[in-house]
């Protein structure tokens, strides 16, 4: 039997924690960043909205189907608006996991070359301004530009509502302002992420001559009810953003049965289809560095691919900012989108590529903190790590990159869930992890509401079940309630299983860093923050309120 120091918490149910001062009952919990007061307005307006990331999403709503979304009033909305989606190029992209980070990248890749480009993504992590970029820097619209423009579309949009008795979605009136932002601004070209499957997505209103390329990144099983229950079905709703004749790229790897759902869609729309997983690509992780004292990856970018496009490039030595092997395959699936442009006419250098994948980040994905940010939360000398894993897939990328960048690194975690994911695979991945010292477990609001929000108690039973399933021994351990004991006299340090119930994230971390600090002595070793992006958004607005 593998022992492990697996340090379990929980809050809300048990705000008295039970450790030697530094986990204390509290009354404070993380802030999170307020909206600009310009954009009180809109904020209020989209709030009255039905917003099914704060509810949850129906079953089958993401389906082709009778039971799916119904697209016929986001496309009337848009012709009300005058159909700015037409008025630019966009790249559509799909996928369970990867297509921020893919969007990223190829966004930074076309900025680079000096294109006016606009990005649409969701969710955001601190503010909704995230979602929208703009121009050649990609910063967040400003909130000035977004009040505006909104002031100014806002009565065509509630005549949009009316007509549809109410029924158009927080997501749907956000995303047709985003594209009538694209118009208004002159965008050459948009970036724009499915919010959930594809077909009957709001984004999925772009027509076949205004699309310039459709990614689908993966597929996995998030959203299974959601999106008609099973990986064959999650498949056929994100081909919907295929177009007739249109390029298709996909990332992958996938399963054969999936890649050829995905081929076969393509096949049936005349549409050439590039795969990133492709044979010819022989692209690398090499090792990591810093640069500027911000952790890089090294890697070698290299495609020779022949089938429907002759694509070939070779950037070697490539560092992006973004860790993983699974954001090296992201930057892969952004290099293929880019080629495929040139075929196109757009006109993407090799410098440009390599320049907008470097240059390419996200909040929240393996986002390493700096020192300044880890003393304003009180773990000073600690490396925290923030990651909005959240689901078996992406716990296992993660897994993967601690293992590959802190190999010999003692870690505890701080997790917190929404309730309709799979707690049990989560923690079956991040068992795994090497020299795993702690877990405390914590709740924060999921989209600012509490209906999607998992009780830690509900977790910390997953990941018992989990260990036990793995045959690792966890050990249910209170300890008294003493401010002057240390960790030693408690017994902590020499104990291999351990079980605490905890406060706040505040405190669970406060808690963490505690436990690495009296075991590595001087190396208090990595903190890491992970489950959702809600708490990624938690721990951020936090060190900005």
């Amino acid at each position: 039997m593998k022992n492990l120091s697996i340090l379990f918490g929980f809050s809300r149910s048990n705000m008295v924690c039970s450790v030697t001062g530094f986990v204390h009952n509290t009354r404070h919990s993380l802030s999170t960043l307020r909206e600009d007061p310009q954009l009180h307005e809109m904020i209020q307006f989209l709030d009255n909205l039905k917003n099914f990331e704060k509810s949850g999403v129906p079953k089958d709503a993401g389906t082709d189907s009778k039971d799916g979304f119904d697209l016929r009033r986001m496309k009337t909305l848009m012709a009300l608006m005058g159909n700015p989606q037409s008025t630019f190029k966009t790249v559509h992209i799909a996928g369970t996991k990867g297509k921020g980070s893919t969007a990223a990248f190829l966004s930074s890749i076309l900025r680079a070359e000096g294109y006016s480009v606009g990005c649409y993504t969701s969710p955001h992590i601190q503010t909704i301004r995230e979602r929208i970029t703009l121009g050649r820097w990609g910063e967040p619209v400003s909130a000035k530009a977004l009040n505006h423009h909104f002031k100014r579309r806002r009565e065509v949009i509630e005549r949009a509502v009316k007509l549809e008795n109410g029924c158009l979605s927080h997501f749907e009136v956000f995303t047709a302002i985003a594209f009538s932002l694209f118009a208004e601004e002159n965008t050459e070209i948009a970036v724009v992420e499915a919010g959930l499957g594809g077909a009957r997505d709001a984004t999925n209103v772009i027509l076949g001559s205004d699309l310039a390329i459709s990614i689908i990144t993966t597929v996995g099983e998030e959203h299974l009810d959601a999106l008609g229950g099973s990986l064959e079905s999650i498949a056929v709703a994100k081909s919907g953003i295929v177009k007739n004749g249109r390029p298709l790229v996909i990332g992958g790897p996938f399963i054969p049965s999936i890649e050829c759902i995905l081929r076969r869609k393509a096949f049936s729309m005349s549409s050439p289809l590039v795969s990133a997983s492709d044979p010819g690509n022989r692209s690398a992780l090499r090792g990591f560095c810093e640069v500027s004292g911000i952790p890089r990856q090294l890697c070698d970018i290299v495609l020779q691919i022949e089938k429907d496009f002759d694509l070939s490039i070779e950037l070697l030595g490539v560092k992006l900012r973004m860790l993983g092997a699974h954001q090296l395959q992201n930057a892969v699936t952004a290099t293929c989108a880019a080629l495929c442009l040139n075929k196109q006419g757009w006109s993407l250098s090799s410098g440009s590529i390599r320049s907008g994948l470097e240059s390419a980040f996200l909040q929240g994905r393996s986002q390493i903190l700096s020192s300044e940010e880890a003393n304003l939360l009180g773990v000073p000398g600690a490396t925290v790590l923030l990651d909005g894993a959240h689901t078996k897939e992406s716990a296992r990328a993660l897994a993967n990159t601690l293992q590959m960048t802190f190999p010999k690194a003692k870690m505890v975690l701080v997790v917190a869930m929404a309730n309709e994911k799979d707690h049990l695979g989560f923690a079956r991945e991040l068992l795994s992890v090497g020299d795993l010292d702690a877990v405390f477990f914590t709740e924060v609001d999921i989209a600012g509401a509490k209906s999607r929000m998992t009780s830690a108690s509900l977790l910390k039973c997953a990941w018992v079940n989990a260990s036990r399933e793995m045959n690792m021994k966890v050990l249910d351990l209170k300890v008294a309630d003493s401010e002057d004991q240390s960790l030693q006299a408690a017994g902590i340090v020499e104990s291999r299983s351990i079980l605490l119930a905890a406060g706040s994230l505040l405190a669970c971390m406060g808690a963490g860093f505690k436990i690495l600090s009296e075991r590595t002595g001087e190396q208090p070793g990595i903190i890491v923050v992970t489950g959702s992006l809600h708490i990624v958004s938690t721990v951020l607005g936090y060190l900005h309120s």
